[in-house]
């Protein structure tokens, strides 16, 4: 039996095949150690650790998948499931959205509700 690829021991159910964007909400603020990122609506701050991760977040936008953002940024497929991760974190916390379901004005009721 061969064993998977990283990139199939990742993160189920965070579509990296997607197309991802910041939430619209959400401010980040560059640092040495990466960033902080802070969703007004929720009032969440959260630190970006790694600016790598920061650099994935950026280029989100300007791919049509996040899987491909993450290639452009120089993120290697050993190191892919280590910030699929992270890019999961940031979906479920609402930092980032997928960019066919989330507008400026949308909220989804989970986001509403976010503690």
């Amino acid at each position: 039996m061969t064993e998977p690829t990283a990139a199939a021991r990742a993160v189920p159910g965070f579509a990296l095949d997607a197309p991802w964007q910041l939430h619209p909400q959400v401010s980040v603020r560059p640092e040495p150690f990466g960033a902080l990122v802070y969703h007004f609506g929720t009032r969440r701050l959260s630190f970006l650790k790694d600016p790598a991760l920061l650099r994935l977040v950026q280029a989100l936008p300007e791919h049509p998948r996040a899987r491909d953002a993450a290639t452009a940024v120089g993120i290697t497929e050993a190191d892919l499931p280590r910030y699929q991760r992270a890019l999961a974190t940031l979906a479920a916390t609402f930092m980032i959205v997928e960019r066919t379901t989330m507008t400026a004005e949308t909220t989804t009721t989970a986001e509403r509700n976010a503690p």
